[in-house]
């Protein structure tokens, strides 16, 4: 049996396609166009069960849109969704008769809730992590927060959205997005990456967008930029934050349109990469501070992967030196039993990363035979000495604490999980874990 039809109207190709390849993978019909003259003949033909549409659009506003199909279909659920959402227009809408009003970026799960209470559609039974495309064998997620990450990006690598990978320095952002391309349709296809923060700033444009002979003084040659290169494939723009505000413009301009200049050069080219984007900064404050561009973050941020930092998931990390003794010793090398001690009580400020040079460094050390805690970083050995013994007061007294703060921040946003996340500065996945394992000790984390 077919599902309830869902039209979708949203002028932007990624969030089109995102929301697309979301829904009919929790069993809906969709119907995606491009603006509300086009989702307005569609719902004359009728069959529509729920209307999605986007706010700001050329033409035909989302209000507008909304307006008019109230006209003619009084009782249909709509959800506008917005990158510029304000009470003003929240109002509007639901005097209008929207049925919710939510903002880009859009949570999936709640997306999925409210378009599940609006068609009458139950909820199905949750998917297995296993029902997930095997992750490549050199990628290490144990923890459920990973597999969260990864389950997460298995929803949305089929679809051409645009997404922002966020996180610490050193958590894995680029391994992702190496997932991320090999599973998604593209894979075939070339994955190309650039660092914003390693090229100078009077280069960064010629490589991403090339340049003409005789463009600037030493441009000897024509040069193919990496646009021009992920072309039919997927872009990974890491450290994005870094990009100065010219460039923010012109890297706008190609995700709005598809097109882009040569350094040198009045002729247009087009481009159909993929952009993945990547940064260790809060771009929501960058966008406040005015050094990062507020249309270009929304274009960026059609979905947030968000990954945790290692100290959080403290599940993956003897996995991961595992995995890395494995890499530097060939498989060979053996740890006395001190020495996991010393990684797991740990707080690895630099994350993955540290960790990787810790082990490349205790490989070495230990001539890859039998590997000590001496042969570990002085800070590694030291910060494991300092760790109060786990089972300890102190331990306990801090997993109190941090219960009570949480529970403090949910109950001052009224059980709201994604603006508690915010407030703690935290990912909403990450809160979701920390409920999930109050409610198993017997603590009430719910209203009521």
């Amino acid at each position: 049996m077919k599902g309830p039809r869902i039209l979708i109207v949203d002028d932007d190709p990624g969030q089109r396609s995102l929301l697309d390849s979301f829904l009919r993978s929790q069993g809906f019909a969709t119907i995606p166009v491009s603006s509300g003259e086009e989702a307005l003949q569609v719902l004359r033909a009728g069959g529509i069960s729920m209307m999605i549409s986007d706010v700001r659009m050329p033409g035909l506003s989302g209000l507008e849109t909304l307006r008019r199909a109230r006209q003619e279909h009084a009782v249909l659920p709509v959800l506008l969704v917005t990158a510029y959402a304000d009470i003003r227009e929240a109002v509007g809408a639901m005097r209008d008769g929207a049925l919710n009003y939510l903002a880009k970026p859009i949570d999936l799960d709640e997306l999925l809730a409210t378009v599940q209470q609006a068609t009458g559609l139950a909820r199905p039974a949750p998917r297995k992590f296993s029902a997930d495309p095997p992750l490549p064998a050199r990628v290490v997620a144990r923890s459920p927060l990973m597999q969260a990450v990864f389950h997460d990006a298995a929803l949305i690598a089929a679809s051409d959205s645009r997404i922002l990978i966020t996180g610490e320095s050193g958590v894995g952002k680029e391994v992702l997005a190496d997932v991320i391309h090999a599973w998604s349709p593209r894979a075939a296809g070339p994955l190309v990456k650039v660092n914003c923060a390693a090229i100078p700033e009077n280069l960064l444009e010629s490589e991403l967008f090339g340049h003409e002979k005789g463009a600037f003084t030493g441009a000897g040659a024509r040069r193919i930029g990496r646009f021009e290169v992920a072309n039919e494939g997927t872009l990974f723009l890491d450290e994005v934050a870094d990009m100065s505000p010219p460039l923010q413009a012109k890297l706008l301009r190609v995700t709005q349109e598809g097109r882009f200049t040569r350094v040198g050069s009045n002729a247009e080219l087009r481009t159909n990469a993929r952009i993945l984007a990547a940064t260790n900064r809060n771009l929501e404050e960058e966008v406040k501070a005015g050094r990062f561009r507020e249309d270009l973050f929304y274009r960026l941020n059609v979905v947030e992967l968000n990954i945790p930092p290692l100290r959080e998931r403290p599940e993956d990390i003897l996995p991961l030196a595992a995995a890395f003794i494995a890499e530097f010793a060939g498989g060979k090398a053996r740890w006395a039993p001190g020495v996991a001690e010393c990684l797991a009580r740990y707080a690895w400020p630099g994350n993955v990363r540290e960790l990787r040079n810790a082990m490349e460094r205790a490989a070495l050390l230990s001539l890859g035979e039998f590997i000590l805690p001496e042969h570990l970083p002085a800070k590694v050995r030291a910060g494991a000495e300092a760790a109060p013994p786990a089972g300890s007061q102190d331990v306990r007294g801090l997993a109190e604490i941090e219960r009570a703060a949480i529970m403090q921040a949910l109950r001052q946003h009224d059980f709201n999980r994604t603006e508690t996340a915010k407030a703690l500065g935290i990912s909403r996945r990450a809160l979701l874990y920390k409920l999930q394992r109050f409610r198993e000790e017997g603590y009430p984390v719910d209203p009521g």
